[in-house]
């Protein structure tokens, strides 16, 4: 008779995770962590050399910081229409323009407070949108890039003619200081400013979340997939393109009143297509039609418009030979080559970097 031995097996060794899961699991929390270091900025006495030029709870800083959490939420509102539901319009800054220029006409020629004009600066810009929307929708493709385009260059023209002396001319208009609340005029009173930039950015991403998760959203994808096949179902896609403008529109109205209040007036700058090119730069820089790319890509820009032009009127720059002084001088320059390079080594936009990672973590596991 014969006993078998029974054999032992070694301690198991578990698997370590993939690389893929864990840099998974690390990018879903970032936005929290984010939100996180955003609400303590302002109490922070951290510095960041060459990204800020104080601490971060600095007044400079935190007006820095407020400027890249509006044009963050403004590309993330423009991307609506581009992202979304596939209508390039080159005219959104018109609807950003009309809320800070209607809220500072409204405070200084009726005299009402900032709340109340505020309040009709918003619907301003709702009604403006929804009526040039309604004649733009009309054409499609190309057409309706133009007819936005016109728009917005009448809208530009009417600002710098200054009829009546509304809007400052090229110079825009400053609001008086006692037309604002005190919480909100004053260096020391930075902080309060940056809780409304805050507050403007947190807004924007909850209303378009919800918009393109929202039964609406999902004809808007249709319509940027095939607007014909969303027709054969039955569905009107002129109706669900309108919503989709005025949304976008509505949200800039309130940007602009934001801006407003961060830079002390309105300012013809806001009214150009230049600035809604600056805001197709931002959504294709950070990722057009993700949830988190438009965002990413207007605070990198505003950042980097802000960043590049102190160092191209730095002393280091006007010391290089004329042949590197000369282009580094130009912000313009300097933006337009990082835009290039981003889009070379990244294209999809600085959204799809995680996504990148995660593929070159599985094809190295």
């Amino acid at each position: 008779m014969t006993t078998a031995t029974p054999t032992r097996e070694g301690p198991r060794v578990q698997a370590a995770p993939a690389p893929a899961g864990q840099l998974r699991r690390v990018t879903r929390w970032w936005p929290a962590a984010a939100l996180a270091a955003l609400l303590a900025a302002p109490y922070s006495s951290l510095p960041l050399p060459g990204l800020l030029d104080g601490p971060i709870g600095s007044a400079g800083s935190l007006q820095l910081l407020a400027l890249c959490l509006v044009f963050g939420a403004l590309a993330t509102g423009y991307d609506l229409l581009l992202g979304r539901t596939g209508l390039l319009s080159f005219g959104h800054a018109l609807y950003f323009a009309a809320g800070s220029y209607a809220t500072d006409v409204i405070m200084i020629e009726a005299g009402l407070p900032f709340a109340a004009a505020a309040v009709l600066g918003l619907l301003f810009g709702i009604a403006l949108a929804a009526l040039l929307g309604s004649v733009s929708l009309r054409v499609s493709g190309i057409a309706f890039s133009m007819v936005t385009l016109a728009f917005a260059q009448a809208g530009s023209i009417l600002v710098e003619r200054d009829p009546g002396g509304v809007t400052g001319g090229e110079e825009g208009r400053a609001v008086p200081a006692d037309r604002l609340p005190a919480s909100l005029v004053g260096i020391e009173h930075t902080v309060n400013l940056y809780w409304i930039a805050l507050a403007y950015l947190v807004v924007t991403v909850a209303v378009v979340h919800w918009a393109v998760r929202s039964p609406t959203g999902r004809v808007w994808e249709g319509i940027k997939e095939n607007e014909r096949r969303v027709e054969v179902l039955g569905l009107r896609p002129y109706g669900f393109k309108l919503t989709a403008f005025v949304l976008a529109g509505a949200l800039a109205a309130v940007g602009g009143i934001v801006h407003l209040l961060l830079t002390g007036g309105a300012t013809p700058q806001t009214t150009t297509s230049d600035f809604t090119l600056s805001l197709l730069v931002m959504v294709v820089l950070g990722g057009s039609g993700s949830r988190w790319g438009p965002l990413i890509g207007g605070v990198l820009y505003t950042w980097a418009d802000h960043r590049l032009g102190d160092l191209a009127g730095s002393g280091s720059v006007a010391g290089l030979p004329s042949v590197l002084r000369v282009p580094l001088s130009q912000p313009l320059f300097l933006l337009g080559t990082l835009f290039v390079v981003v889009v070379y080594v990244l294209p999809g936009g600085v959204a799809r970097l995680p996504q990148r990672l995660r593929a070159a973590a599985r094809k190295r596991s």
